[in-house]
């Protein structure tokens, strides 16, 4: 029998190192955490229930603008007695893009906003980052709720239990030499490596333009030959490990994590991200979940349900949530 698109999503397969961060010696106890059904199960179930499994497409979503689109286009999705999941990204979701990551900041009233919505006994609140995990932390500065960095590959939920996926030691070893490679060979005219322990960004927004092209190619050179995959986002590359693990994955595990296998029957989840790596994510929550896609283009491809035209809209997203979980 032929198993249905939601179990085929919310059922990955990951091995996960879990730990409290507060142990940090040699002696710590690890519990390893498997989670059902392989990828080749999973391939093999696909091809047998082609003609019935419709997959997640990318397509041209329709476009929000407004507070009042929100209330229009989504009537009666949300429920005050009803729990939601808000997973949101952070650079370009929740703060608009900087020249710098350091220089990247929520304005005063999305992060009133956002300290709302943590607090409410209804709303359960995760922030799925790019960039490392103490990054984020620092930077959001909610205290309770789940912290993700490395596209899901650092977890920390609000008790303070840690999920690292285990990533092989010989691509552990090419990391620290990709580094060197890339400062000695590409940071330079502006450009500049971000070094997250398990996965770096290179940043080529400030390179003038005539140089930006062969900078970006040599550094793409340098990632893929240490074994990495080398993704662009606005105006850099990530790189990241070779492994089936991303946003989506992280968001799966999350929910499961919180509300248990069959959490898609019992919550609300609402997901936001503006890049290419949120796409893993909004695919993932695809029929399970309202996911919005933050992009000023209005041809843009995305699994997102919506299109939220600016970044500004975010703020517009939470207000919407907040007007039904009120205190």
């Amino acid at each position: 029998m032929c198993i249905t698109v939601r179990l085929l999503r919310i059922l990955p397969l990951v091995l996960l190192i879990s730990r409290s961060p507060a142990r940090t010696t040699a002696s710590n106890s690890i519990v390893k955490r498997s989670y059902i059904a392989s990828s080749s199960n999973f391939a093999a179930t696909s091809a047998s229930c082609n003609s019935k499994i419709k997959m997640p497409e990318k397509r041209t979503a329709p476009a929000i603008s407004s507070l009042e689109d929100f209330e229009r286009k989504l009537p009666g999705y949300l429920n005050e007695n009803t729990t939601l999941a808000l997973l949101l990204d952070y650079d370009g979701t929740l703060a608009a893009i900087a020249d710098s990551p350091k220089n990247t900041y929520m304005t005063v009233a999305m992060e009133k906003l956002l300290n709302q919505l943590a607090i409410h006994p209804k709303i359960f609140l995760a922030m799925i980052s790019g960039r490392a995990l103490n990054d984020v932390q620092s930077r959001v500065g909610i205290p309770g709720i789940t912290y993700a960095g490395n596209h899901g590959l650092e977890i920390e939920s609000g008790n303070g239990t840690r999920h690292d996926y285990p990533l092989p030691a010989k691509l552990q070893q090419h990391y620290a030499p990709m580094v060197v490679e890339l400062v000695e060979n590409v940071q330079k005219n502006g450009a500049w490596v971000e070094d997250k322990t398990v996965s770096l960004t290179y940043h080529y927004r400030d390179v003038p333009a005539d140089l930006s092209g062969a900078l970006k190619q040599q550094a793409i050179r340098i990632i893929e030959s240490h074994g990495y995959l080398a993704n662009q986002a606005h105006d850099a590359i990530e790189a990241k490990p070779p492994v089936n693990w991303h946003k989506g994955e992280a968001a799966l595990l999350i929910l499961k994590d919180k509300f248990g296998p069959n959490w898609a029957d019992e919550i609300k989840v609402i997901f936001a991200g503006d890049d290419n790596t949120d796409e893993d994510a909004m695919r993932s929550l695809q029929g399970v979940s309202k996911s919005f896609r933050v992009s000023a283009d209005p041809e843009i491809q995305t699994y997102a349900d919506f299109r939220l035209t600016s970044q500004n809209v975010v703020e517009d997203l939470l207000r919407w949530i907040r007007k039904t979980y009120k205190d």
